[in-house]
């Protein structure tokens, strides 16, 4: 019982913390949940009540229960409290299990778990007598079963998706069939399999169609299909014969762009963007996972390929007017910003950001003011400062809140919602795959760590969250400008230099150049930062563009944009090492490290535990990289160009070995770090 001289409530946080209980196993996180009731006078007796403004001479008392919250258990408990769990008292459990289950279990294993036997077969001439209170238990846990399915239908229909015979959503159907056979639930899995009948039919008609279409090998010209303007395909590659992407309004590229993202991103499944999923992308075999995830991968760099292309692609070009393909492109992005489209904004920014172009003095020197100053405030929002936060909070507030006055996008309901924001992925990415790396999977007792799921669900409900808003997007296409945008020609990395050197030869460094932090491309960053990518590469060198590790990123920048030109007439920096190396991931331990530095230096492999590594600093300093730490997270992002080997106090090997990593390649914002 508390109260004020004044008669104001006192502040106190409603939940508390209050520690961790077993219970069968199963470990859950305990709270203490505070709620207000009152009573009028000390003699009276309490009522509750949650009324907002006591009387200044009322008695203010708390009631204060207890609320569990599952975090760790075996799966059989887990899905157990699916059904029997208290949905008041932890009302996250259910659509945190459904959304994260993947990453832990199989869906078919959960269904054995969770669907109760069917009942026997009545004898002929049998029915059942409906008795008001039979098997309550049985019927209420049966009811909680088909209502756990009915949200899984809805909000995950993809976990179902097991061709040909779909057998998972069949055990579905047959359940329901006969414990809630007129219900809701039962038509929407009769629907649904029907659908993924129907999609796979149609998947097969068209490629029997592309088949069709492509011809037998050898023919030298095709008409490509969906162009309005003519384009033949020959032994040389695509010849455009329509309009150049920037000929089209601002307004009309944005627009595409956005329309593009938006349909990219309403079919994106939350659950292909987990770190435990998306971190496998680059692992042999594994190129059909998380298709929708690499499906907004390849536009964003597409889009960045476009910028790069149409700003370097004729080198003849004076600098006006290379600084008016500059301007547009700054005027497109600033368009996309006013349509709430932050991946294509950030895409644009990151190839005007990227090397081949920012060092273009002369062309950004003709640039105008006006256009240089909207640059400089586009690329704020994307500062890389304490871990994005400006970009996060912008993004947050768009979410939540309308545009300012003249922003609305071009052809959008009006609604006190505007439509949108459509997010840059990779900063969802990014937290998923740290998060994925911090926390264990597994506890002690062999427990599945379930908090680390509720911690991830946080972020797949954010990611839903903003697909629902972009729902509200009223675009429609616009033929000749999507076709220009696939028939831009997008040059690779390092064409990207070589024609920046030709336009600009080498020279010191950029004067006029806008002064701001470069960024760099979608999958630059996650290759970097967030995937556990494979050692090396078969079939071509880490730097080969055609190489897999770079494929999916062929537009992003080099090395910092202050970094100065190598010698006239030296090849450009290529994006890898070119002598034999061993790739430094976010998944290495430093023992692993040490030992692959070792076999490449011939040293053998049990003298792995006598040796230590050290990163170098400037000013003569060493960090060492403790033996149980995330080398990739634990090397300092500040000077990430040299690691050296040092023999352990009382080790008996004597070896030394020093290890370097390429210039402009580190473990915040790169391609990953290559120990040579």
């Amino acid at each position: 019982m508390e109260r004020t001289a004044a008669g104001k409530e006192l502040a106190l946080a409603p939940l508390q913390d209050w520690g961790e209980e077993t219970e069968d196993g199963a470990v859950y996180s305990v709270s203490l949940r505070r709620q207000r009731s009152q009573r009028s006078s000390p003699g009276a007796g309490p009522r509750v009540t949650q009324a907002l403004n006591p009387a200044p001479d009322t008695f203010l008392h708390y009631r204060t229960s207890k609320v569990r919250a599952l975090r760790a258990a075996r799966l059989e408990r887990l899905v157990r409290e699916l059904v029997s769990g208290d949905p008041e008292q932890d009302p996250g459990f259910v659509p945190a299990f459904l959304a994260t289950h993947r990453a832990f279990v199989p869906t078919g294993r959960v269904l054995g778990l969770l669907l109760p036997p069917p009942a026997p077969p009545l004898p002929p001439g049998v029915e059942i007598k409906k008795t008001e209170g039979r098997d309550l238990t049985f019927n209420k846990n049966l009811r909680a079963v088909v209502s756990v399915l009915g949200l899984w239908l809805r909000d995950h229909p993809q976990d179902f998706w097991d061709p040909p015979a779909h057998s998972d959503l069949g055990s579905v159907c047959n359940f329901l069939g006969w414990a809630a056979p007129s219900g809701a639930e039962a038509q929407e899995a009769e629907k649904l399999l029907g659908d993924f009948l129907k999609e796979a039919k149609t998947e097969q008609e068209e490629e029997e169609q592309c088949q069709t279409r492509a011809g037998p090998p050898g023919t030298a010209q095709i008409l490509c299909p969906d162009s309005p303007m003519g384009c033949l395909e020959d032994e040389e590659g695509l010849v455009w014969e329509g309009p150049e992407l920037l000929d089209f309004s601002v307004d009309d590229v944005a627009e595409q762009l956005t329309l593009m993202d938006v349909e990219l991103f309403s079919r994106l499944r939350p659950f292909e963007c987990l770190g435990s999923v998306w971190s496998q992308r680059d692992r042999p075999g594994a190129t059909s996972i998380a298709p929708t995830v690499r499906a907004t991968v390849t536009q964003f760099n597409t889009v960045t390929g476009c910028v790069l292309g149409s700003v370097l692609g004729e080198p003849g070009l004076a600098a006006p007017q290379r600084a008016q393909r500059l301007e547009k492109w700054i005027r497109i992005a600033q368009r996309c910003r006013e349509l709430r489209n932050f991946s294509s904004l950030r895409a644009i920014l990151s190839a005007l950001q990227s090397n081949p172009i920012y060092r273009l003095k002369r062309s950004w020197g003709a640039v105008s003011r006006e256009p240089l100053s909207t640059f400089r405030k586009l690329a704020q929002i994307f500062s890389d400062e304490n871990n994005h936060l400006s970009s996060r909070e912008i993004l947050s507030q768009e979410a939540t809140q309308g545009p300012q006055e003249g922003d609305a996008p071009t052809g959008s309901p009006s609604s006190k919602l505007p439509p949108g924001p459509i997010p840059y992925l990779g900063t969802f990415l990014t937290d998923l795959v740290m998060l994925d790396t911090a926390l264990p999977d597994m506890l002690k007792g062999d427990l599945i760590n379930f908090e680390k799921r509720r911690k991830e669900w946080e972020i797949l409900a954010r990611i839903q969250q903003l697909q629902r808003r972009c729902q509200s997007y009223c675009l429609s296409p616009h033929p000749p400008i999507l076709a220009a945008l696939r028939a831009q020609h997008k040059l690779s990395e390092e064409q990207s230099y070589r024609i920046s050197r030709v336009i600009e030869p080498p020279a010191s460094s950029c004067p006029s150049s806008p002064c701001i932090r470069r960024q760099i491309s979608l999958t630059k960053r996650l290759s970097a930062k967030l995937s556990r990518e494979r050692v090396s590469s078969p079939g071509g060198s880490p730097g080969d563009p055609s190489s897999s590790t770079s494929s999916l990123s062929p537009a992003s920048p080099p090395s910092s944009p202050r970094t100065k030109d190598p010698p006239t007439g030296s090849p450009p920096a290529s994006p890898g090492p070119q002598s034999p190396s061993t790739k430094l991931t976010s998944q290495d331990k430093a023992p692993t490290v040490v030992q692959r530095a070792l076999e490449k230096h011939n040293v053998a492999e049990p003298w792995v535990q006598d040796y230590q590594l050290f990163q170098v600093l400037p000013g003569d300093r060493e960090l060492l990289i403790p033996d149980n730490a995330n080398v990739f997270y634990a090397m300092s992002p500040a000077a990430p160009g040299d690691f050296v080997l040092r023999r352990k106090e009382g080790a008996q090997h004597t070896t030394s070995v020093s290890l370097s990593t390429p210039p402009g390649y580190g473990p915040h914002g790169q391609q990953g770090v290559w120990l040579l």
